[in-house]
Order: structure tokens, then C-alpha cells, then sequence
């Protein structure tokens, strides 16, 4: 005779039935509360995200069908309740981890670093420093590419001074166009001008996203891919934790309070979806004049507090600098016009720092932690030159 199904059996059943629109199983999701098993009569408790779900009914008959299969088991009770929040914030964390790990693949080498340059809100300067933070990168002798994801709102073209467009190769693929010596693309690239609106709803502008990640031929010896993120916490984030699951960020904040806790929703954001955070950088860090007066316009501090909130270190402090804004304008990083600026020289401090803790992945095989080490043993053997 066959053996009757146990408790187990029946989880492993369960495993069977796939929440269909979070494209994973009930298990794995931990909507399974609790499975007993009497005789011929198995009976489980599922936890809903909301007991009204629209999936519940075909959850339940999938349930029913793959637990009455098992020997011995010829009843299947099923009771349905609704999750507590809690339960729903660890049930989202299982999915985006999954999207995550189930990505298609994109043109970006995964050994290329990706550095999401991202705020809360918009106006604290985060395209600026993305556009800044890439050039000051490659003037370090790092390959680096620029992706303005800001779809509706870019601006980075206009900040390095092209107006050239993307084209096509022979495999059908964007090619990047180059601009101080970085890879950039850009909606702002395709468009007829720069007064031209983009219309386009939130499943369009991720799909731009992903357009610009599977069908750009970005250069695969890319040390650093820096990603100047919109505003918010919506589709575009989403979609790049999603598509680059090395992707780690860099949050802008001013010094003010408003600023600060509307940026730690998308460090928030960021760590929900598996998304490090390398550390926050602190733009119009007050102004001072040439008579040497210093005016803290927007405050002081926020950086600082929001950096010791979420445990990473502070980047920098970028003051207020007109040449920032005059470089901005006329496509002439202050890094490059004006290197001596204390923007300037704050900015590059800030990349440097970055650099330091996410270094190009060459730079952390082992092989080359083995030259580091031998290296070093190298230099404390006796006779060794100094």
C-alpha cells in the first residue's frame, strides 16, 4: 500500500502553486501559515496579501488540486486570511528579490560598477553631480559611461555640451555617443529638441530603461556605469534594481530638513530592493563670497544626519558655486573649466571616495588581491628595498 501523504508532502505540494502575479510559489512567498494534515483531510492556511485578492480564487483551486493529488489525502480545507503588514513587506522583499535574480540579461558587463545617483525629490542638484561625478571618474583614467534615466526630465546632454544623436550599428544596437571623454545616453539624444515633451506613462518610461540597458552597445571594459536616476521612488528605480542587480547608490540630499527625509525614502527604496547604499553626498552645502562670508542658505547638517541615520558614510559636502550652474549651461563641467573651484575640488574628493569603496571589479579579483599581498609581504622581507 502507498504511504499516506504527510505534512510535508503537502508542502511540497504547495510549492506547486505560483502566485501568478508575483511569479513565484506560495511557499517561497510565505503565504503558507500553517498545513495539518488528519486522516484524509489536509487542511492550510494562506495569508493573502489582502483577503479580497483578485488570484485568491484560482490560489485556492490550485491548492485544492495539487493537495487532493497526493496519496491518501481526498479533502483539501483552505482557510484565507489577509496579512499583516509586516507579513506584506517581507512577502515584497521575497519577489524583488526574485525579479531580481530572475533578470534578463543586459549589455552591461556585469563586472562594469553601477553607480544609481538618486534623490527623493527633484531640484537638489543630482543631475549635476551626476554629470560631474562621471567626468571627474574619467579624468581619474577610469572607462566610464553615463545613462541619463531621468526620462521625462533630462538634462545631461545639455551639461556636456552635445547635441549629437543616437544612432544605430550594424547589430541593430544604440550606440552611445561620446562626450568628455565618458559614454552617454539619453531620451534627450532621440528627441527633436529640448523643448520636446515626452509624454509617457510610467510602463513606458521603465521600458525606456530597459531599452537603453539590452540595446546599447555600452562598451564591455566599462569601469563604472554612472545612472542619473528621476526623481522618486517609482517605475524607473524599480526597474534598474530589477535589470542591474550590481547597481548600488548614491543619495543627494541638501543640507536642509525637508530635503533630508524626503532622500531617505529612496535610500529606503534602494534597500528594499537589494540595493546598497555606497553613501550620501550633501549638495549647496552653503555659499560663501569672494570677500570670504559663508551663508548657510538651506541650512546645516542634513547630510550629515541623514548619512549617521542610515549607517553609510558622508561623501561630501558640495557648496553652492555659480560655475557650476555657468557649466552646467554652457555644457562645461566644473571639473573640468574650473578643477581649482571648491565645487569642483569637493566633487572630485566625493568621487575619489566612491572609488574607494566600490573600486572596479578588477581591482578586487583575487589575483590581484594576491600581487596586493604579495607585494606587501614583498616589502617587509628582509633586504627588501624600501
Amino acid at each position: 500500500m502507498t504511504a499516506a501523504a504527510t505534512r510535508q508532502d503537502v508542502e511540497a505540494a504547495l510549492r506547486g502553486v505560483v502566485d501568478p502575479e508575483l511569479g513565484a510559489d506560495i511557499v517561497e512567498l510565505g503565504m503558507v501559515r500553517n498545513v495539518t494534515v488528519q486522516g484524509p483531510v489536509a487542511t492550510i492556511d494562506i495569508a493573502l496579501t489582502i483577503a479580497a485578492c483578485p488570484m485568491r480564487d484560482q490560489i485556492e483551486s490550485d491548492v485544492k488540486r495539487k493537495v487532493t493529488a497526493l496519496p491518501g489525502i481526498s479533502e483539501a480545507v483552505v482557510h484565507v486570511v489577509a496579512m499583516t503588514p509586516e507579513q506584506r513587506a517581507d512577502l515584497m522583499a521575497v519577489a524583488r528579490r526574485r525579479a531580481r535574480e530572475g533578470a534578463a540579461p543586459t549589455m552591461v558587463n556585469p563586472l562594469t560598477r553601477v553607480i544609481a545617483v538618486g534623490s527623493g525629490k527633484g531640484g537638489v542638484g543630482k543631475s549635476s553631480l551626476s554629470v560631474n561625478l562621471a567626468v571627474a571618474m574619467q579624468l581619474a583614467g577610469f572607462r566610464v559611461g553615463l545613462l541619463d534615466a531621468d526620462i521625462w526630465g533630462f538634462s545631461v546632454p545639455r551639461m556636456l555640451g552635445t547635441s549629437d544623436r543616437l544612432e544605430a550599428n550594424a547589430d541593430r544596437k544604440i550606440v552611445p555617443i561620446e562626450a568628455h571623454g565618458i559614454q552617454v545616453v539619453s531620451t534627450g539624444l532621440l528627441v527633436e529638441t529640448e523643448e520636446t515633451a515626452l509624454m509617457w506613462r510610467g510602463l513606458m518610461l521603465s521600458k525606456a530603461l530597459e531599452q537603453f540597458l539590452r540595446d546599447v552597445a555600452w562598451d564591455p571594459d566599462l569601469d563604472y556605469l554612472v545612472v542619473d536616476m528621476p526623481p522618486g521612488t517609482g517605475d524607473v528605480q524599480m526597474a534598474l534594481s530589477r535589470l542591474l542587480p550590481q547597481s548600488e547608490m548614491v543619495v543627494v540630499t541638501t543640507p536642509q530638513k525637508a530635503a533630508q527625509k524626503v532622500a531617505a525614502r529612496v535610500a529606503d527604496m534602494a534597500r528594499r530592493s537589494y540595493m546598497p547604499v555606497v553613501g550620501v553626498i550633501e549638495n549647496m552645502s552653503g555659499f560663501t563670497t569672494e570677500a570670504g562670508d559663508h551663508y548657510d542658505l538651506f541650512g546645516v547638517g542634513g547630510g550629515e544626519e541623514l548619512a549617521n541615520d542610515l549607517g553609510v558614510p558622508l561623501l561630501g559636502r558640495v557648496p553652492l558655486d555659480p560655475l557650476v550652474v555657468s557649466g552646467g549651461d554652457d555644457g562645461s563641467p566644473v571639473v573640468v573649466a574650473h578643477a581649482d573651484a571648491p565645487s569642483a575640488r569637493a566633487i572630485t574628493a566625493a568621487m575619489r571616495r566612491i572609488v574607494e569603496l566600490v573600486p572596479p571589479a578588477e581591482d578586487e579579483t583575487c589575483t590581484a588581491r594576491i600581487a596586493v599581498l604579495m607585494a606587501a609581504l614583498g616589502d617587509q622581507a628582509p633586504g627588501a628595498r624600501p
